[in-house]
């Protein structure tokens, strides 16, 4: 099984970062499209049945771009920095819900030069998602205390007192604090570029699926 990815993907985002400017991708854009875009299309492509075998609740379109595959362009109209191009290669595969909601879980898929990672979970709900997230974990103690088991590192912003309306005493009351729900496995560039990376990248999708589906849940969604 010939590997999806190549040192030639890792390289051309270094040269991007060294050279973020127009003239330079389009001297090059031929480069990312064959070394970049295609591959991880080709990726997305194969990993829908994959990902369909966790929930098939997930989106995952590789026709996509902006949808699955995030677009190389960076939206530069309320940045300080004005570099025209993303440095990195993402995708992600949000809950068929997504139309309708402006909050649902995902899964991540995210490369970059020493910065590769895989999993997923949601990031900057707005309140009311995360008021229903956060009293799912009031209401569902067991469901919340066997994601704590799965043993995951789960990440993101959070307050530093307790959300207006819920008991400081709560013993959950860390994750209650937290404003985004998603945790993350690490790839090397090794590792990215290997044979065997889709199924490591399926994995890190298993082993965040407890958190997600909670999260699936918690928002009246189905998993």
């Amino acid at each position: 099984m010939a590997a999806y990815f190549g040192p030639s993907l890792f390289a051309f985002l270094k040269q991007l970062k060294a050279h973020n400017n127009r003239d330079w991708f389009l001297a090059n854009r031929e480069r990312y499209q064959a070394d970049v875009e295609a591959p991880v299309l080709q990726f997305i492509h194969d990993l829908a049945p994959r990902l369909a075998g966790i929930s098939p609740a997930f989106v995952v379109d590789p026709r996509r771009t902006g949808g699955s595959m995030y677009r190389i362009y960076r939206d530069i109209r309320f940045s300080g920095n004005k570099s025209p191009y993303k440095t990195h290669v993402a995708a992600s595969f949000s809950h068929r819900a997504k139309k309708d909601m402006p909050s649902v879980p995902g899964f991540y898929f995210h490369l970059e030069p020493g910065d590769s990672m895989g999993g997923g979970g949601i990031y900057h709900p707005d309140m009311p998602a995360l008021n229903r997230i956060r009293l799912a974990i009031v209401h569902d103690r067991k469901g919340w205390a066997a994601v704590k088991r799965a043993g995951l590192t789960i990440e993101g912003d959070a307050l530093k007192r307790a959300p207006a309306g819920f008991d400081v005493a709560d013993p959950f009351i860390e994750d209650l604090r937290r404003k985004d729900f998603y945790a993350l496995t690490p790839f090397s560039q090794r590792e990215v570029c290997a044979p065997d990376f889709l199924d490591r990248y399926v994995d890190s999708c298993t082993r965040v699926a407890p958190l997600v589906a909670f999260l699936t849940r918690a928002l009246g969604l189905r998993w």
